[in-house]
């Protein structure tokens, strides 16, 4: 039975002393009972009630008979997820039952009524009624949630675009300084700068397109992988004695550009700021394995400890490995596992403490 809810039963028979007993029997706690008397008043009963969870009809009856009334019901969008129980004294030959089905019967009840299994059939829709709804309320919290969440991102991404604005405009004009254009090396280096602010902006605005979007309205996007990689790797400034290489053939695919971005970008970007080794190597490549991409981010740092591997993944869990400004949360590969497996795939890594470590990802095409 039902707890703290109510469970309410609409009753529909032209015969009152059926509606009574119909009643007597099905009584309990949470339960609440509404009668019609014909099938235009039911009609109009359920039009009125938004929270009938069962309607108990009798196939015969004068004027607007069950088949009707369940036709009506299952035809209007806002009551066609009612259960419905045909009640009926005709005998139950298949041909009657199967068009009892075609007009929205989930089943079936024979007068005279089995007072166990009536009761049981009953409790069984209630139980299913108490799911759905349990349901329905779960994924409407889900959807608040996932709008304020989508409002968040927005108003932190239209924040960052205005001091962003300002820092590429002063880049754009230390560029056109006379100091500046003396200086070889200070030039290269603001517009190392000013490359990387304008690939900041842009992707700004991805998530702010991104957030106004659900998962089915991302647009899909030609990507050159190689060159995506590149791109990430140039502007992440990795320092003078760390290398970053494609060393495989890399596909150019159909897929949502920012997410792959965000996972290549975190991996190679941990890869840089976690290398102990005098000269860094990070090799980035991919393999096609049909219906999915298999990619690899390797490096020769300092590698992962046996108990961290199977952690790491896990929300705000920080490794042994510590950089000398390192500020990790332990919050990105937790999202980067989110990434990868909304996208269908997995995450995973193998490493050799002290030699290095290898992500694999797999991302579906």
């Amino acid at each position: 039975m039902m707890t703290g809810k109510t469970f309410t039963i609409l009753l529909v028979d032209d015969r009152e002393e059926n509606l009574i007993a119909l009643e007597d029997m099905l009584e309990g706690d949470g339960r609440r009972f509404l009668k019609a008397s014909s099938g235009n008043e039911a009609l109009k009963i359920v039009l009125k009630n938004e929270d009938i969870g069962l309607i108990m009809l009798d196939v015969q009856m004068p004027g607007m008979d069950g088949f009707e009334v369940a036709s009506l019901l299952k035809s209007n969008p806002k009551t066609r997820d009612i259960s419905i129980i045909f009640v009926t004294a005709i005998n139950k030959e298949e041909q009657y039952v199967m068009k009892g089905f075609e007009h929205g019967a989930v089943d079936y009840l024979q007068k005279p009524l089995d007072l166990n299994v009536t009761k049981a059939k009953v409790n069984v829709f209630e139980q299913l009624y108490v799911y759905q709804k349990g349901l329905k309320d779960s994924l409407e919290e889900v959807e608040r949630i996932n709008k304020q969440l989508e409002r968040f991102v927005f108003i932190v991404s239209h924040d960052l675009k205005s001091p962003l604005s300002a820092i590429i405009a002063m880049l754009s004009l230390l560029e056109d300084d006379k100091k500046v254009a003396g200086d070889a090396e200070l030039r290269e280096n603001i517009e190392m700068l000013s490359q990387a602010a304008s690939h900041l902006s842009n992707m700004i605005g991805s998530i702010l397109d991104y957030s106004r979007k659900s998962i089915g309205q991302q647009s899909l996007e030609e990507v050159d992988v190689r060159e995506l990689i590149l791109q990430i790797a140039y502007l992440l400034f990795p320092p003078r004695h760390i290398r970053v290489e494609v060393v495989t053939e890399m596909p150019v695919c159909q897929t949502r550009k920012l997410k792959l971005q965000q996972v290549f970008q975190n991996l190679i970007s941990n890869a840089i700021k976690y290398n102990d080794k005098e000269r860094g190597l990070i090799e980035v490549g991919g393999e096609d394995m049909g219906e999915y991409y298999r990619f690899f981010v390797k490096d020769n740092g300092p590698g992962i400890e046996d108990e961290d591997r199977e952690k790491i993944f896990k929300l705000f869990h920080v490794t042994g490995n510590k950089s000398h400004n390192d500020s990790s949360t332990g919050i990105g590969l937790n999202i980067l596992k989110m990434l990868v497996e909304e996208q269908g795939g997995k995450i995973w890594v193998e490493s050799e403490p002290g030699c290095g470590s290898t992500f694999f990802f797999e991302w579906c095409k």
